[in-house]
């Protein structure tokens, strides 16, 4: 019997969604396919477990991949939050961080262009999702340090980076 892992690693490229669910799976993370444009994954990281969702837009052969590391930003620290993600997002190549209007959630989203044939490889949802993962657990103090340590966005980012530079 082939295995999910088999599976993938057999597979060149598939449809984003299958690609994505593939993946989660053969890592044992939880996941769920919402549609057929839309599967989510719990995806465990340095700090926290993230949500990871991977939403296709078919017409435009673009697949989204949101990260989710719960982080809510309460009403009085969004003035500071919204300072952070502007100083975060200047630090990013791939990607970006935004406060979610409903709920005041932090996500981080990056855009795929996959091409006329909309495929994806095993490889490109390896790193779309590590990439994703890594700039999460890279920022996550940061957050910690403005919402709940009282840091200036400044101060969080300065300490957040040095303590991911000193960790290996």
């Amino acid at each position: 019997m082939t295995t999910t892992r088999e599976m993938i690693e057999e597979t060149h490229d598939a449809a984003p969604v299958e690609m994505l669910a593939a993946l989660f799976e053969a890592h044992g993370w939880t996941t769920e396919q919402v549609s057929d444009e839309e599967v989510t994954g719990e995806v465990p990281g340095a700090w926290t477990s993230y949500q990871v969702r991977g939403i296709w837009r078919t017409e435009d052969k673009v697949l989204q991949i949101i990260c989710l590391p719960e982080i809510r930003v309460p009403d009085g620290k969004k003035r500071e939050a919204y300072e952070l993600l502007s100083r975060i997002n200047e630090q990013l190549w791939l990607g970006h961080f935004d406060l979610w209007s409903q709920g005041g959630m932090i996500i981080y989203r990056h855009g795929l262009m996959l091409g006329i044939d909309g495929m994806l490889s095993i490889d490109m949802a390896q790193m779309a999702v590590e990439s994703a993962i890594s700039e999460c657990d890279r920022f996550y103090p940061a957050f910690q340090f403005v919402l709940w340590g009282d840091k200036s966005p400044r101060d969080a980012l300065d300490a957040a980076l040095v303590d991911a530079a000193g960790e290996a």
